[in-house]
């Protein structure tokens, strides 16, 4: 076990190396443990890999399902005695899986904090997938399946990552499987991957709160500190893609509908890629500050044709898409998809002003004490800043950081990834949208 513990609590003070330990198990756990005394309640976030990238496309939903079944019953403890011992300390806990991760996340007393990582640690070590239990599950994200097949704005998000996305990459898919996969996942399955995927290499945990560092680590090191699995495979690495070379449309039709939804958009960048808050911040004045940016200006606020409408980069472990969704009349789709694309090449053209640039950056900084204050934004803040190796001296280097930024790093980073002659163009609503 290796540790990095100089702790002078601050509470005034954003969290940086002084304030946050950071201890590595010996079977590879890494935790980290902020202290926080104003308020007597514990939250834990915290990640592992066994993400739906291991899966199989012909199986897709497997991760989302094998996440979703590790409460529902361990080798302790059956699902009714894990919710009351839940319930009997006012404490949450859920486990759920991303593309990438395995993601869960609690609150409880300071005081149960041992109680809640005890069965933290059962789910994650002992599940015994219960098949009625299962059933029950798999049901309920079929029918929320079923329910957004008639879900405009949804299917306009499918078929654009679909289509941005080829077939042999993660991206493509969905977590949460399809109707025609999870009725077909069966509960060897569930274990078998289960039985490969999970165990602490890669794993992180983080826990803010009223508790001392010392204490917080040797109740991780109780629970899970003498967890193994020498079969745990390394995260594969994602296939290279390039983006689109010309643009495609791609639509859904929905008869009955009275909106139609767009979707527009290309390959961003990784929240790896030096260029990525230059490309965060033109993407704000693009379509979300203020009132959803120059979008929602010229779309909604000026043509008067969307319900909603903004941008959106979504910069991760991959490529992430940059795009702009609305949801319009569907009379007024083509002229929404005009207004959005001249933005597009307004803001690759000409840099933005200075009067836009300051705005945004007082924005962005001015926010993070706002993000801090509360256990649950610090916890998910220092998750963010572990799984991206960002350094425990991310958040002090935050404003000089975003200050540092000019109008031409926004324009180059919006002329990297943007050319609005070829997007990926995904269009659901009553009509074929052409």
């Amino acid at each position: 076990m290796t540790t990095t513990n100089n702790i002078k609590q601050n509470a005034l003070s954003i969290p940086g190396p002084d304030t946050i330990s950071k201890t590595v198990l010996d079977n590879g756990i890494t935790v980290l443990v902020y202290e926080n005394f104003n308020a007597q309640s514990v939250v834990i976030n915290g990640s592992l890999n066994a993400g739906g990238l291991f899966e199989d496309p012909s199986r897709n939903g497997l991760a989302s399902m094998t996440a979703g079944a590790l409460m529902l019953g361990t080798q302790q403890r059956d699902f009714d005695t894990i919710n009351s011992s839940l319930e009997d300390i006012g404490a949450d806990l859920d486990i759920s899986a991303g593309t990438h991760k395995v993601g869960f996340g609690g609150k409880a007393l300071a005081e149960d904090l041992s109680v809640l990582v005890d069965l933290l640690g059962d789910a994650l070590r002992r599940p015994v997938f219960p098949q009625q239990q299962i059933d029950r599950v798999r049901g309920e994200a079929l029918t929320w399946l079923q329910y957004r097949q008639q879900d405009t704005r949804w299917q306009a998000g499918r078929i654009f990552r679909e289509n941005l996305y080829p077939e042999y990459h993660p991206y493509h898919y969905s977590t949460r499987g399809t109707l025609e996969t999870l009725p077909t996942l069966t509960v060897d399955e569930l274990r078998g991957f289960y039985q490969t995927h999970y165990g602490p290499r890669g794993m992180l945990i983080v826990i803010v709160g009223a508790v001392k560092a010392q204490d917080a680590v040797e109740i991780v090191s109780t629970h899970l500190g003498d967890w193994q699995n020498n079969h745990q495979p390394v995260p594969p690495e994602l296939p290279q893609i390039d983006p689109p070379a010309e643009t495609r449309r791609a639509v859904v039709t929905l008869p009955g509908k009275t909106q139609s939804d767009i979707v527009l958009g290309t390959l961003g960048p990784s929240r790896y890629a030096e260029d990525y808050q230059a490309a965060n911040l033109a993407n704000s004045i693009l379509g979300q500050f203020g009132m959803m940016g120059r979008i929602g200006d010229v779309v909604r606020e000026q043509g008067g044709m969307a319900y909603y409408a903004g941008s959106r980069l979504d910069g991760g472990y991959g490529p992430g898409a940059w795009s702009i969704s609305a949801g319009v009349n569907p009379a007024n789709i083509e002229r929404a998809l005009d207004l959005s694309i001249n933005e597009l090449r307004r803001i690759i053209s000409e840099p933005v002003s200075e009067e836009d640039l300051a705005d945004n950056q007082s924005y962005y900084t001015g926010r993070l004490p706002l993000q801090l204050e509360s256990n649950e934004g610090v916890a998910s803040t220092l998750l963010s800043m572990e799984s991206y190796g960002l350094g425990l001296d991310y958040l002090l280097k935050y404003h000089d950081m975003i200050y540092s930024l000019t109008r031409d790093d926004l324009l180059a980073a919006a002329q990297r990834y943007l050319n609005p002659d070829a997007l990926v163009v995904a269009v659901a609503g009553p009509s074929n949208g052409s």
